[in-house]
């Protein structure tokens, strides 16, 4: 299983926005120090609090203070693009940093920055399976690409310089709450970005959305794969449970009503609670829908194993970036995360290091034993040395052997 974190990123509105993006850039730089495998950028245009408008820049200057991180768009809005210029710039991209480029797609998650191009928001989803699809095609096809496209046109398209990867850089679509990111997943044989697994409802049914994936693939020829699943959560880690509540509670709370409530208008979402007064959509509701991971480490590992059984299996978590709490917390649970619960899920070197010392403690007392001997044997060849030579022999040599130690 894979780990990163999906920057949105959420600043609060009024701070200065390059400190905001010098710390979303350090952010990068600590979970690339710790091992961390991904880091996806989103792209946003409005609304105050995601201010990132180019994920492609921003992960051109985060290859530069990385070294092995995988860096993703998280999500590229494919409808506010020609896809021509997103394969393009991916692939030069995926050239500059030796292959450590991912192509997130989506067809555009605020209403606002639709509206300000003037794109039909009925049209987004059709266009970005539309425009993904050439990008696709670019990617892999020799020459002479011709398409008469919804919103582009293409007429004897070619990429001067394919992708560094072969046959081309991992893509992911986004999926939210409705079939549609799924449907897309599998109609273009790409992997999946579950991006709102937090909101409500967002848990539901996750076995059969990946079986809708699935579904789509096979009526289109393609085929889908559980490992380029990724599911995305609030985490925050602390030593206790109840430490890990009071760093975020605050926080979390004003970034659900300052955001998601009070900008984006987003009671539509909370339709299974209609008349909950928006004081009650907090973080601890969210918590006990499954839609955040705050706890410990070992709360951590059991939220991931129950989602394992949930969904059928998927191929990594991506923690949702936020600014909950201090600087110095939020740190902290990148580190207790990468330490503790990453390596109970990847692969057998954290096992072997477990049954090493299994098989000591289960040993121990033969271990010791041999140990003493070794010692003892030691003592006894110097003393006879000494003997040897004529000389005393150290009172250190004569002490009862109840005293000796490893």
């Amino acid at each position: 299983m894979k780990f990163g974190i999906f920057i949105a990123p959420f600043h609060r509105v009024g701070e200065n926005p390059t400190l905001c993006f010098e710390r979303d850039l350090q952010l990068i730089e600590w979970l690339d120090a710790l091992g961390y495998e991904e880091a996806f950028i989103g792209e946003h245009h409005s609304s105050g609090w995601e201010i990132i408008p180019s994920p492609e820049i921003f992960m051109a200057v985060a290859a530069t203070r990385t070294r092995r991180i995988m860096l993703g768009s998280g999500v590229v809005s494919i409808p506010y693009h020609h896809p021509f210029n997103v394969a393009n710039r991916f692939a030069l991209l995926d050239h500059l940093t030796h292959g450590r480029v991912m192509l997130g797609c989506g067809p555009g998650a605020l209403a606002a920055d639709a509206h300000m191009l003037g794109i039909d928001s009925t049209t987004q989803r059709k266009r970005m399976v539309e425009g993904v699809s050439a990008i696709l095609r670019l990617f892999t096809e020799e020459g002479k690409i011709s398409i008469d496209g919804s919103y582009f046109k293409l007429v004897d398209a070619h990429l001067q310089v394919k992708p560094f990867q072969q046959p081309h850089l991992p893509i992911f679509v986004a999926s939210t709450v409705s079939p549609s990111g799924m449907v897309a997943a599998g109609q273009l044989g790409c992997g999946v970005l579950s991006v709102a697994s937090y909101a409500p409802r967002g848990l539901d049914d996750l076995m059969k959305r990946w079986a809708m994936a699935e579904e789509s693939a096979a009526e289109n020829g393609k085929t889908v794969d559980r490992q380029n699943w990724r599911m995305v959560f609030p985490i925050h880690l602390a030593e206790t449970r109840q430490d890990a509540m009071d760093d975020i509670r605050d926080g979390a709370n004003s970034w659900i009503r300052d955001y998601f409530i009070d900008t984006l208008g987003a009671r539509l979402q909370f339709e299974e609670y209609p008349n909950q007064p928006a004081e009650e959509l907090t973080i601890d509701r969210m918590i006990g829908r499954g839609g955040a991971i705050i706890g410990t480490p070992d709360d951590a590992i059991a939220k991931i194993k129950e989602l394992q059984q949930a969904t059928g299996g998927f191929g990594g978590i991506l923690g949702l970036a936020h600014e909950w709490t201090t600087r110095e917390k939020t740190l902290r649970s990148y580190e207790l995360f990468a330490r503790y619960v990453a390596p109970q899920f990847q692969g057998p070197v954290a096992h072997q290091i477990k049954y090493s010392n299994d098989w000591a403690r289960e040993n121990r007392d033969l271990m010791f034993g041999k140990t003493v001997a070794g010692i003892v044997t030691a003592m006894q060849d110097y003393a006879q040395h000494k003997v040897e030579k004529g000389e005393p022999v150290p009172d250190m040599l004569t002490q009862p052997l109840t005293r000796v130690r490893p």
